[in-house]
This record gives C-alpha cells, sequence and structure tokens, in this order.
C-alpha cells in the first residue's frame, strides 16, 4: 500500500469515526496536500485563516468528500471539520483543521457565492460553480442545510426512499441521523459521496 492510499484510509476513518484522530495526526494528514479542487490546493502549504469562533445556531462537525476516477482526474478525497449556517437561499460554510483554524469559508446570497481562503476571495454567479471550483464537483450547497436536518431541500423536486430520498440526482441517506451519521452518493460519474458525522446527533 502507497503512503497515500494509507492516509486516505486515515482521512475516511476520521471521516465517519466519533472518536477523533489525536491532533497531530490530523494535522499532518490535513497538511499532506490530498485535498481536491484548486481553492483546497491550498492546504498543501498549510495557509491558514484566523481561528473560527462559531456562536449558536451554527451546525458542526466532520466532513468526508470522495470522487471516483475518471478520464480527467484520478480518484480523490477530502476531509475536513466543517461549520454551517444558513439555507439555500443565504447561508455560511466554513472549513477547519483539527485545531479550529478556518481553511476556506463558502458564503452565498440570492446576488452572489463568495469563496474565501487564505490567497483571497472570489467571487461566483452560482454555488454550483463555486463547489466546482473549490471541490473538483459540483455539491448541492443550498440544499446541505436540509439535508443535514435530515428533510429534503424545499427548492427541487425529491423522491422518497427506504433509507431517505433521492434529490437533485443524488441519494441522501438518514437511516444513521439518530448517530449523527448523514451520507449522499451521487451515481452519475465519476460518482461523488458525501459523508457526514454531526457533531451533535439529534
Amino acid at each position: 500500500m502507497t503512503a497515500a492510499a494509507a492516509a486516505l484510509q486515515n482521512l475516511d476513518a476520521y471521516a465517519v469515526n466519533t472518536r477523533p484522530m489525536p491532533t497531530s495526526r490530523r494535522q499532518m494528514l490535513l497538511c499532506s496536500g490530498l485535498a481536491l479542487g484548486p481553492a483546497l490546493a491550498l492546504l498543501q502549504g498549510c495557509g491558514l485563516l484566523p481561528v473560527s469562533q462559531p456562536a449558536e445556531g451554527w451546525t458542526q462537525g466532520r466532513m468526508l468528500l470522495r470522487v471516483d476516477a475518471s478520464t480527467r482526474q484520478a480518484a480523490q478525497s477530502f476531509t475536513a471539520a466543517f461549520e454551517l449556517r444558513g439555507d439555500g437561499l443565504s447561508g455560511e460554510l466554513r472549513l477547519l483543521s483539527p485545531l479550529g483554524t478556518r481553511l476556506a469559508t463558502a458564503r452565498w446570497s440570492p446576488q452572489q457565492a463568495r469563496l474565501a481562503t487564505p490567497a483571497g476571495e472570489q467571487t461566483y454567479t452560482s454555488l454550483d460553480e463555486l463547489s466546482r471550483q473549490a471541490l473538483g464537483e459540483p455539491v448541492p450547497l443550498a440544499a446541505l442545510p436540509d439535508w443535514l436536518a435530515g428533510r429534503p431541500w424545499p427548492g427541487a423536486a425529491h423522491r422518497p426512499q427506504p433509507d431517505g430520498f433521492e434529490q437533485l440526482g443524488w441519494q441522501v441517506s438518514t437511516a444513521g441521523r439518530a448517530e449523527g451519521l448523514i451520507e449522499a452518493r451521487r451515481p452519475v460519474p465519476p460518482a461523488v459521496l458525501l459523508r457526514v458525522r454531526l457533531e451533535s446527533p439529534p
């Protein structure tokens, strides 16, 4: 097994286990450059924004985003702690290091979407464009607050499934939400897995 493959296994475990990996180990993995997209490639240098201090009203936890290999890129994986607030119209998503230092911040409103990283801030016309640039594949960030609450986003049609629902081309499993686990899968190639472990299960 290569060093990169071993690191990815540790990243997967970090995203799904309730007991966090030792801080020094997680810091090393986050600084290893195993990230998606041009914006998160900044993690290779471990550039950091000021330490995050969330107020009430934030959803917190850990997330894993994994993209299968395709003709244009190898399989990739990214994991981080996160803080999320808002809804599909306006909101904010922060990606954090194990020490709570902010790595990137996405903010959106009806007018625009903005991504702040240690390299500066960029503005996008849509959340899909922002997430594609930051994460390598479009992820429905507008729907994420509702998905993490265990319900479909009201901005698009959905179809009930035995373990959750299907929406926007993603299969969302809420079967583990009582334990704080939400999974969303996009089967269309390249397949994408988004796995979230909430810090405070309902």
